[in-house]
């Protein structure tokens, strides 16, 4: 981390006005899911307007702008047909592979059921319109995109220590990957990183990190910085302050790897004002 104690002090005024990122403050969560879910929805739409396919990566976190999505598009008969989504990663058993289609922490269950198959009939994209990174296909998803035409948009949020999908801070104390063989990375299986698991065990299995899948598969980031424009979404609030500051200020930088997006043609921040409020030090 490249900040000092003053930069991460910075309230959301100075964020704004230092970032070379274009960073976008909304009052609370409430109005970042409606952004984001409005985001997807009218691409869409212009798209179907257009005539032209809309392809998407999507993520798993945050999720609270799915049901605003679903809403919007059942209101506005917004069709999905000629959509294609990409998850950015997914959990893995602890032999790397698949989880059960039913697992309850299986992001394509979770995408499936409550997502895509929530929208209207008339409205839901081909089931080979949805395509998620496979271990056992590691190169499928980016021959998918490929065949599709590439990616209009990838969404995505900002984990602890700035990984994008499971692209994680990969140094160790005994391995060592460069900047530019990280930012040519494919679709792989990755071991999670501990913070991950605690972070994750937190949110998903009440403390338990044993309860957590320790393994994932996740799009690399060659495909994720092939994308024609890049949103990321930050709600976490105390937690993500630090992150979010990182991701705004810092130089690239493997530690955090949402540093490497830094030069993106097309590459913008949203975040709610608790995230972007000053990371003090601070008992209170």
């Amino acid at each position: 981390m490249q900040l000092s104690p003053h930069q991460l002090t910075f309230s959301p005024e100075e964020l704004i006005t230092s970032s070379s990122i274009p960073l976008t403050v909304l009052h609370d969560n409430d109005l970042l899911f409606e952004h984001m879910a409005r985001s997807i929805a009218d691409e869409v739409k212009v798209n179907n307007l257009s005539g032209r396919p809309t392809r998407l990566i999507l993520p798993v976190g945050p999720v609270g702008q799915y049901p605003i999505l679903i809403k919007i598009c059942n209101q506005d008969r917004i069709s999905w047909k000629n959509v294609h989504t990409f998850n950015m990663d997914e959990y893995c058993d602890w032999q790397g592979r698949p989880l059960p289609s039913d697992h309850p922490l299986s992001f394509k269950h979770y995408m499936v059921t409550q997502v895509f198959n929530q929208l209207d009939k008339d409205l839901q994209m081909p089931l080979d319109h949805i395509h998620f990174p496979d271990p056992l296909h590691l190169d499928e998803i980016s021959q998918q995109i490929e065949n599709a035409g590439g990616i209009d948009t990838c969404y995505g949020g900002i984990g602890y220590h700035g990984h994008i999908a499971f692209n994680e801070p990969p140094n160790t104390l005994y391995s060592r990957v460069s900047m530019d063989e990280f930012m040519q990375s494919q679709t792989r299986i990755v071991h999670l990183n501990p913070d991950t698991l605690v972070m994750n065990s937190i949110w998903n299995t009440g403390g338990n990190p044993y309860a957590l899948p320790s393994m994932a598969v996740t799009m690399g980031f060659k495909d994720i910085l092939a994308s024609r424009r890049i949103r990321l979404y930050c709600s976490g609030g105390s937690w993500q302050r630090t992150v979010l500051r990182v991701a705004l200020l810092s130089k690239p930088d493997l530690d955090y790897p949402v540093t490497l997006l830094n030069g993106h043609p097309d590459y913008a921040i949203i975040s709610d004002l608790d995230t972007a409020s000053s990371a003090n030090v601070s008992l209170l």
